[in-house]
């Protein structure tokens, strides 16, 4: 595989590689995308691992993929999967002939990740990190409301974020707490707040500035 000793074709096979491991995490394939993202992986390190560096390259990957899924299933709020990809970066990255080999292939697995998402149009969701937008309670009786038709009167009023939109999250309007989305824009708490549109109980809001 003499091929690899290119750093084009090891940015393919790198963006390959993780776009079917990060697609099975992201979709229920039957292990299909697993078994092809773990074989194209495999190929990439048994060219270029090296008596020097041994296997402990392939473990910063194996951890840095371990992190990321810990942080879907259990923390949610995507710390921990940052950790996760610049540990699998360097992993990829030091086995690598030279510099120029070694950006290619981190660019391709931040590149392929994100473009992982894309199965989720296809196949059937894990729904990995959906606890992010399901932490807060919602109950009448910790003053949320529930749907109802004073929704379309929030429209152009104003309030404040009550917890961190990730990019969503739960805001105070004249009182009430609602559930509400800043349409993928990431704002921290007690940051003031107007609200923009409203779809029936999906309340959009952006940052005042």
């Amino acid at each position: 595989m003499d091929i690899l000793e290119s750093a084009t074709i090891g940015f393919l096979v790198v963006f390959l590689g993780t776009l079917f491991v990060f697609g099975e995490i992201m979709v229920r394939a039957k292990g299909l995308f697993g078994i092809l993202g773990i074989a194209i992986m495999s190929l990439y390190f048994s060219y270029h691992l090296s008596p020097d560096l041994g296997m402990w390259v392939v473990l910063l990957y194996v951890i840095g993929l371990t992190l990321i899924i810990f942080d879907g299933k259990v923390t949610t709020d995507g710390t921990i999967a940052v950790v996760g990809v610049l540990l699998m970066i360097l992993g990829l990255s030091l086995p690598t002939p030279g510099i120029v080999y070694g950006t290619l292939v981190a660019f391709a697995l931040i590149l392929a990740v994100p473009t992982s998402f894309l199965f989720t149009k296809v196949f059937p969701s894990r729904n990995l990190w959906d606890k992010m937008t399901l932490k807060d309670k919602l109950g009448d009786e910790e003053g949320y409301n529930s749907m109802n038709e004073s929704y379309k009167d929030l429209v152009g009023k104003t309030g404040v974020t009550k917890t961190p939109f990730r990019p969503t999250g739960t805001i105070e309007v004249e009182g009430k707490l609602y559930s509400a989305t800043s349409d993928n824009q990431w704002i921290k708490a007690d940051e003031k707040i107007k609200v923009i549109s409203v779809d029936g109980t999906r309340i959009v809001v952006v940052q005042e500035s």
